[in-house]
Formats: structure tokens, sequence, C-alpha cells
């Protein structure tokens, strides 16, 4: 490519069920790759199969085959492609307008350089969205797990996995596209370690033989090499020249339509920690010191420190680094000693290695080098920091960080999680249980967030529900009322006259006329007033008991009997209640 050509930055985002779906053949996410760039312009995607072809580099018949499979249900019911058929008012027919699916909030995807589906196979393609997704997941990927996404589609294994060992040569292409960087056994338990590349891969043609450049100095330089010396026909494709074999017939959406591109990658990294805000103490400025001069610089810009080893300079001695720039203060250039970093701090950052070398600044590498002894002396163990800086690596990618200094003093040094020294992001590192504190924390913003929500739907904050009249909904009236005690009814004095308890029958009576007196009732009160009444009569009836015949329990009644019975008043009661009952 020409110097000044764009780089070819396209990004689409790509439904993960799509990749991992065996429903799906491998031509599928190629063709759907590239319709999703095209209909992301106004006109949205008009092209003819033969031309998307052209695009892809494959043949028609591949890739209406994959349009048929996208067009058709799958087998959650989801349709990934829509084909609406137009025709002219004069009969003649159009090419069909071709859109895709919108995705849920919720629903996994990854996001693919369209550059990447025109430079690799669709089975290379396929692998190298797998390797994309593990790698923003922070999954160790291995070659067997990569091979079970990648299937047979013909023969007798058709539908089966292919082996560990195709899916390494799958990969090996992939390496040798330059869309993906294997480091041989660097990962965890021996693995390999997969590094994607969302930025199209430089290429040099010199004398027929491809020369590339390391993969380092493809992202920070940006820029991409010409191709030269390809014959007409061919199905290599023409790097600069869009998307298409010949030149002029690229895709509009690979030159003119960067807005496909996810709207938060030009954003800060945003840190991913729960609890509290990261734990990290302001870095201290770095003074020049008194003894400046005593210190004795080695050959070849080397500080020279005792008992650590010192890494070399990056530039020559007595050369000054400028810190004029955009953005920076108009102050001279830092006049400081070199930078002497001890073997722990440096084995400390061997994860981070590769952004190492690319901060040239010596003030922002002291500070790194400073932030990390601070760890190491307030109790941080080193392999507790040299996960975090491996972990945090794994999930970005390398075009993306664009100040490596910055990255490393303000996402992947900073200890994330809540105040408990032992919590890392969420999950106490001796242990490797989940932090309560966290959680609790989670939760708590969770819930706040919930609430707004629904007081902006103008819901009951509580339950989530419509209010009532009242302005409460029926649930926060029924935990009112569990709550509310209940009202006991208050015993009420009974109206009339006193009432009392006959001291004679014991029966209850008002307390009026004699009886307020005597304490009887009425009955009682005529048995004791009887005896002074029938003594006259007395010795015309000798025979008849003058005591009652009744039996108050075992022992005799010693009441008087009434004038007419053997018994008294109250046993005659209780006689003419048997006889009723």
């Amino acid at each position: 490519m020409a110097d000044g050509a764009p780089v070819r930055r396209q990004r689409v985002r790509v439904p993960m069920r799509l990749v991992s779906s065996p429903f799906y053949s491998d031509v599928a996410v190629s063709v759907y790759v590239k319709v999703a760039a095209l209909a992301a312009r106004p006109e949205g995607c008009e092209a003819r199969s033969v031309r998307i072809a052209s695009y892809l580099g494959l043949s028609v018949a591949s890739v209406e085959r994959g349009l048929k499979e996208l067009t058709r249900p799958g087998p959650d019911g989801f349709v990934e492609l829509r084909s609406v058929r137009r025709t002219l008012p004069g009969g003649k027919g159009q090419s069909a307008l071709r859109t895709v699916r919108t995705m849920t909030r919720t629903e996994k995807f990854v996001w693919l350089p369209v550059a990447a589906s025109e430079d690799l196979t669709p089975r290379q393609l396929r692998a190298y969205a797998v390797i994309v997704f593990a790698e923003k997941m922070g999954i160790a990927l291995t070659e067997g797990e990569l091979a079970g996404y990648l299937r047979h589609r013909s023969g007798k294994r058709a539908g089966q996995p292919i082996t560990a060992a195709a899916a390494g040569e799958v990969v090996d292409g992939v390496e040798a596209a330059r869309w993906v960087t294997v480091q041989r056994r660097a990962g965890a338990q021996g693995r390999h370690r997969y590094i994607a590349h969302d930025i199209a891969p430089e290429a040099v043609v010199s004398g027929g033989e491809l020369v590339a450049d390391s993969v380092l100095k493809e992202v920070q330089e940006g820029a991409e090499q010409p191709v030269e010396g390809v014959a007409d026909g061919t199905a290599c494709l023409l790097v600069g020249e869009g998307s298409g074999v010949r030149v002029g017939e690229g895709s509009l959406a690979n030159r003119e339509l960067p807005m496909t591109d996810s709207p938060d990658d030009e954003g800060v990294l945003i840190s991913p920690a729960v609890g509290e805000v990261p734990v990290v103490e302001a870095a201290e400025a770095v003074e020049n010191p008194a003894d400046a001069e005593a210190r004795s610089e080695g050959e070849g810009g080397v500080a020279l420190r005792a008992g650590e080893i010192s890494q070399p300079s990056s530039k020559p001695n007595g050369e000054k680094r400028s810190s004029k720039g955009r953005g920076a203060s108009p102050r001279s250039a830092y006049t400081g000693p070199q930078l002497g970093m001890s073997p722990e701090i440096y084995s400390v950052l061997e994860p981070v290695h590769v952004l190492l070398e690319r901060v040239t600044n010596d003030f922002v590498a002291r500070k790194i080098a400073r932030e990390v002894g601070r760890q190491l002396r307030e109790g941080t163990a080193p392999d507790r920091l040299k996960h975090r800086l491996a972990a945090r690596l794994a999930k970005v990618s390398l075009s993306d960080i664009r100040d490596p200094g910055r990255w490393l003093l303000g996402v992947a040094l900073p200890r994330w999680g809540c105040g408990y020294q032992d919590c890392e992001a969420g999950i106490i590192w001796r242990t490797g249980a989940a932090c309560e504190l966290c959680a609790e924390t989670v939760q708590d913003r969770f819930a706040a967030r919930q609430r707004d929500q629904r007081l902006d739907q103008g819901l009951c904050p509580q339950h989530g529900t419509r209010p009532g009249p009242s302005g409460r909904c029926a649930d926060c009236e029924l935990d009112a009322a569990i709550r509310r005690p209940a009202q006991v009814p208050m015993a009420r004095e009974p109206e009339g006259p006193e009432r009392s308890s006959c001291a004679g029958c014991g029966c209850r009576i008002f307390l009026t006329g004699r009886a307020i007196e005597t304490g009887l009732c009425k009955l009682c009160r005529d048995e004791a007033d009887a005896p002074v009444a029938v003594e006259p009569a007395a010795s015309a009836a000798p025979s008849m008991p003058v005591t009652c015949s009744g039996r108050d329990g075992d022992t005799l009644c010693t009441r008087r009997a009434l004038p007419t019975r053997s018994v008294c008043l109250p046993h005659r009661s209780q006689e003419l209640a048997g006889e009723v009952a």
C-alpha cells in the first residue's frame, strides 16, 4: 500500500451463536461479516452474490449457499439475514436488499475485522473468531477445544469435529496471514498463548517473496505496504484496493464506513472492578537527588546501582528526550538519573515486557517501577502481582493500548476490589472464594440502579408494580397492614344497675331494692323468711322433714327444706333442670 493509504480498520459484530453453532457452515460466517459491513451503509447491502463472491475470493455457489443458510431459521428460531427482492417500475429486476438481524443486549457476540474475511479462508476466519472471543473472555484456549468449533462438511465424517492436529494447521494458516500471534508453550500448563490482532497486517512483496515485519511494529506504525507483482485474475486480493479482486471494485463499506466500529472503541478503558474505587496511591514525583553526580554510568547507557540489575537505556548517552508534543507541558525534558530496576521488579513485570519496551519516557518507567516496589513492600505477593498483569493484558488487544505507560499505571497495576487487602477484583486471593464485601457492594449498586429505573418508569421502587390511587401499590399496603398491630376492642361496662352474685345460691343478680341490703336473690330471701311463716303449721305436720334431704357432694345439706318438698330451693332447681333435660 502506498504511503498515506488508509488502514483497513472496519469491524462488525458477529453473533457468537453463528460462530459456535454447527448448523452454520464456515462460509456462512464469512458471508455474514461482509454483508453486515455492506448493510451498515445508508443505502444498505445492495451487492449481488457475484460481487460478494469477488470481495471474499470465493465461488458464487459458495456465497449463495452461505446466504441460504443465513436466511433460514436456525435451531433456536433466529434468522440472521433478511433478503427483500426489488423490481423497478418497468419490470427490470434489481439486486436484493439484505439486512442482518438486530442482536439483543444480553446476546454474546464478537467483533471481527472486515479485512479478516477477505484475507482468511472461511475455516480460518471461524478459528480466528473463536480465538478473539476466548482472548476477550480470558479463556486459555487449547487446540483440542478449538477443534470442537471446526467441523467436517462432507464425506463420512460430515458434522463431526476435526482433529486437534488439523486445528493446529488451521491456526498455522491464520498465523501465516499474521492475524494471530502464537506464543508457543507460553500459557498456563504449557498451553499455547494466542494473541489476536484487529488491524489488517502489513505486507511487502520483494522479488516474489513475502517479507513480514514484527507484529508490534505493525501495531505501532499502523500502515500497510502495497502488494506488487500480482498477476491479474489471481485469487490474491490487492491490499489497499478494497475487498474485491480487481482494482476499483472494492466494497465501499471497507473504505467509507468506519461508523460500523464500536462507538466505545475510542473511549478510555473502564475498570471491571467491583466494590470500591481502585486502591492506588498517588505516585510521588521523581526528584533529582543531590548526589546524582555520584552515580556512575557504564557503557551503553546502563545506570549501575549496587545489588541491582539495570536495564539499558533506549537512547544514547547525553541525548535528551523532548517533552513537547500534543498536550505536553512547556517544561524542560527530564534530566534525572537513568532508570535502574531491581531483578525482583523486572521479573514481576515479565508478562508486560512487550509494553515496557514501548515506554520511552524515563519518568513514566520510573513511576512504574516505584509502583511495583511499593506494592511489594506493602505485602503484595510477587506471583499475585504477576498474575494480575497477565490476566489484564489478556483482556485487551495490543492495538487498543495507545499509551503503554498510562495503561500500565492506570489499568494493569492498580488493585481492584474492596478495602480488604486480600481481595483481588472480588476474589479472595488466598482461598479463591468470592469476596462477600464486594458481593454486597454489587448488590447494593444493582438495587440502587433498579430503584432509579423503576422511579423513572413510574413504578413502585420496592416491588416494581403500578401504584394505586393512594400512591402505594398493593404489596406496599399489604406490608403496612402486616406491620400495623391489631386493634383489640376495649371492654365496655354494662348499662343499668350494678350486678353481683347471690350469697346463697351464687346466681347473678341486679343489686336493686332489698338485694342491696341482703345480697340475696328473691328465692333465697323468701327461703330465709320462710321459717317465720310456717312455724305455726309445724305442729300440724310433724312428719315433714325440716332439713333438706339432699347432698352437697359427700356431705348432707343443712339448708331448710321447702314447705311442700323434702329438699331446699337449690336442690329443687337441680331436680327441675334434670326433668327438663
